[in-house]
């Protein structure tokens, strides 16, 4: 009788999730996507992690990674 090889690896991997990317992103920046099995509704998830905060702190900051750090200040002082 033939038996079948299998790897150990395989058989511990863990199931690859099948969620779709993101095609539109949020204000906060954090990619839309749809998680099929989350409640948002359950305690453990807050459904909106911006309640009660500033539109200073919710103002998306990239870095130009084409600047030096002493550019970045300097177009940073000037309000740009």
């Amino acid at each position: 009788m033939a038996t079948k090889k299998t790897s150990a690896a395989a058989e511990t991997e863990p199931k690859k999730a099948d969620i779709a990317p993101a095609t539109e992103f949020a204000p906060s920046g954090a990619p839309v996507q749809t998680v099929p099995d989350v409640d948002p509704s359950h305690p453990a998830v807050d459904d909106n992690p911006r309640a009660d905060t500033t539109e200073d702190q919710n103002r998306i900051d990239f870095n130009d990674p084409t600047l030096s750090g002493a550019e970045a200040v300097e177009k940073n002082l000037k309000g740009e």
